[in-house]
C-alpha cells in the first residue's frame, strides 16, 4: 500500500466515523488522492465508497 493510500484511507475513515465531511475536507481528500499524479485502484475503490456513503446519506456533507 502506497502512503498516499494510506493516508487517503485515515481521512476517508475519519469522515465515516464523524457520519459527516465539510466542503474543505472533501477537497482536502481529493488533493491527497490526486497528490502524486495518479489514482491508482485501492484510491479508486475509498473515492467510490465515500461517494456511496455521501450518496445514501452516511455520511454527511456540511459547511465548514
Amino acid at each position: 500500500m502506497q502512503r498516499q493510500g494510506h493516508t487517503l484511507r485515515e481521512m476517508i475513515d475519519r469522515a465515516i466515523q464523524d457520519e459527516r465531511i465539510t466542503a474543505s475536507e472533501y477537497n482536502q481528500i481529493i488533493e491527497q488522492a490526486n497528490a502524486d499524479g495518479v489514482i491508482d485502484a485501492e484510491e479508486r475503490e475509498l473515492l467510490a465508497a465515500l461517494q456511496a456513503m455521501i450518496a445514501d446519506g452516511t455520511v454527511k456533507r456540511v459547511k465548514d
